[in-house]
């Protein structure tokens, strides 16, 4: 039996994951999968791909790509849910800010640095003309710690996953004025170069298996409601969401995808020319 650790964000597009889990799905192919919830996102599971603590990450594809071609010594074996995030940009319940334009030189709450919440941040000032160079961040670790930060007046922005945030929303604990979409297919899986090395067919099988119970729940007629229960979510978002997803069921590679990832990040000032050199044998090589 191989045994792997895998991190992921503990949200709805990791279901497929739980749910191969409980099912014996790994299992039944000699691999013995210990999967950890990571509220701290991208940043937190970079780390744990640094540390050894995670052989395998589900993460957001502009975290891992800076992060591997800033050293990390792991792959994107794959890309998971090939269609964008839409991440809603929220904002003090009880401040005077009511369009995203106001959020200019503020700050912003970020889980991590080299997170997505802090390089979305980046991609949305791109987006409206501001000086990146006037951002300012306030790391917080995680959801939690975003909305603490909002409510105590240490961030005036916060960027998290739209569907995620809503029950936030509905309770009064921030306030919901825009959005921004990623540019790219949203999650990768990414692998630790050394568990790469030592364990690649059942790495490849483990994709296998979860690509398939990925269209599996896709064509599931009861997902929404199995989504809705288990994330505490209302059906109708569940239900827009789901429309507007779709996970990797063949395991396509999507290098132009990566191609415009790099690209951004360069151009955004959060990798240099030196490091976005070769970017293909870095993030993808076998």
């Amino acid at each position: 039996m191989i045994r792997l650790k895998v991190g992921g964000v503990p949200e709805h597009f990791n279901l497929p994951w739980r749910m191969a889990i409980e099912e014996g799905k790994f299992r039944s192919e000699g691999i013995q999968l210990h999967w950890s919830d990571m509220g701290g996102g991208t940043g937190q599971m970079i780390r744990g791909l640094e540390t050894g603590t995670l052989d395998v990450a589900v993460l957001l594809t502009e975290g891992i790509s800076r992060a591997i071609l800033k050293g990390l010594d792991a792959t994107i074996i794959q890309f998971y849910v090939t269609t964008p995030l839409h991440w809603g940009i929220h904002v003090p319940t009880h401040s005077d800010i009511d369009s995203v334009d106001q959020l200019e030189g503020k700050t912003f709450a970020i889980s991590r640095e080299g997170s997505g919440s802090h390089l979305m941040a980046h991609v949305k000032a791109s987006q409206e003309g501001w000086d990146s160079d006037e951002l300012s961040f306030n790391v917080v670790g995680d959801v939690y710690g975003g909305l603490w930060a909002l409510e105590n007046n240490e961030a005036q922005g916060f960027l998290w996953e739209k569907y995620t945030t809503h029950p936030y929303v509905e309770q009064g604990k921030c306030r919901y004025v825009g959005e921004v979409v990623t540019p790219w297919p949203c999650f990768v899986i990414a692998v630790r170069n050394a568990a790469l090395k030592e364990h690649p067919e059942a790495i490849r099988t483990m994709c296998d298996v979860i690509n398939r119970k990925a269209y599996e729940l896709k064509q599931n007629e009861d997902a929404i409601d199995i989504i809705s229960w288990r994330y505490n979510l209302r059906r109708s978002h569940v239900e827009n969401w789901l429309n507007e997803t779709n996970w990797n069921y063949q395991g396509i590679e999507y290098p132009l995808a990566l191609e415009k990832t790099v690209s951004y990040l360069r151009k955004l000032n959060l990798i240099n020319e030196d490091e976005s050199a070769d970017w293909r044998s870095k993030l993808i090589r076998s």
